[in-house]
């Protein structure tokens, strides 16, 4: 079956840096080499019109308190920024706080949701620590989400924090990271059905091609993977993203976005609608503007 095409696309999942302003401690290696350069939204614009993309999230990239302020400016200024997931320390007692201030800076009402760096936490259990969880009810008092960004492996602590933090939604990044080089999909699997039994969450149709062997993937080896969190979640519980510029080490941003129509062919228009633009505009109570 052929990609099928939907009227218009909000990209859930995407980044911008400037490494004249701050370095990306994470991008090392040869493997990393090719995104080691700046990425802006001047760069993202063309190539998100082109690929019918009219709406996008910006979501935080390091563990930086200025971050967030700049990409609240950044998403104020650009007619394709609708949200920013940005970055507080959840840590702090005053964590309450600094969500109240960061919604009085310029582009304040942009921000949409919570993001911390949990797959490089040494400690599997780092959500449930007592200082995370203050600030896990924090987010949620103030309506945002909180994105996941994790690893197979902390998927437990995942589970645990949606049961203890009803009132807060819960956005699982890239899929949880599965192992799709290797083609393995337990325990995944197993962990990703848990969490998607739990009303609270939901989940990016991202990150995939990422994860998957640079040079030798294939749409049917990504296909298991979709397969699952399409049927754990449904489709009005995931959303896509393209996670640019990081796809660009494996596949440009045009061909991510057809990756994900073959991976979601199967289903019917309205929930092709959730799930390229209805669930992100729900979820992340984007306010898109009147061409979107």
């Amino acid at each position: 079956m052929g990609a099928a095409v939907t009227p218009h696309v909000v990209d859930s999942h995407h980044h911008v840096w400037d490494l004249s302003v701050r370095d990306q401690e994470w991008i090392t290696g040869e493997a990393l080499a090719p995104i080691r350069r700046d990425f802006s939204l001047t760069d993202l614009l063309p190539e998100a019109r082109a690929a019918g993309v009219t709406a996008t999230v910006l979501v935080q990239t390091v563990t930086v308190a200025e971050e967030t302020p700049e990409f609240l400016a950044l998403a104020a200024d650009s007619d394709l920024v609708a949200g920013v997931v940005g970055w507080t320390d959840l840590t702090r007692p005053d964590a309450a706080d600094a969500l109240a201030r960061l919604r009085q800076l310029p582009g304040g009402q942009h921000l949409v949701g919570i993001r911390h760096q949990v797959q490089g936490e040494p400690d599997p259990q780092w959500l449930l620590r007592p200082d995370v969880r203050r600030g896990l009810a924090a987010v949620g008092a103030a309506g945002l989400a909180y994105d996941l960004v994790v690893l197979p492996h902390q998927l437990p602590a995942c589970v645990k924090a949606a049961q203890d933090h009803p009132e807060l939604t819960f956005v699982l990044d890239h899929v949880g990271k599965p192992p799709v080089a290797s083609g393995a999909i337990e325990p995944w699997a197993t962990a990703v059905r848990m969490l998607a039994g739990l009303p609270n969450t939901v989940c990016k149709l991202s990150g995939l091609v990422t994860e998957a062997a640079p040079k030798t993937w294939t749409v049917d080896g990504l296909r298991p993977y979709a397969d699952t969190v399409l049927e754990a979640f449904g489709p009005d519980r995931l959303m896509f993203g393209s996670d640019w510029p990081v796809c660009t080490l494996v596949a440009p941003y045009g061909e991510v976005l057809d990756v994900a129509r073959q991976l979601t062919g199967s289903l019917s228009d309205g929930e092709r609608a959730a799930l390229f633009a209805g669930t992100a505009t729900r979820v992340y109570g984007l306010r898109l503007s009147e061409g979107s």
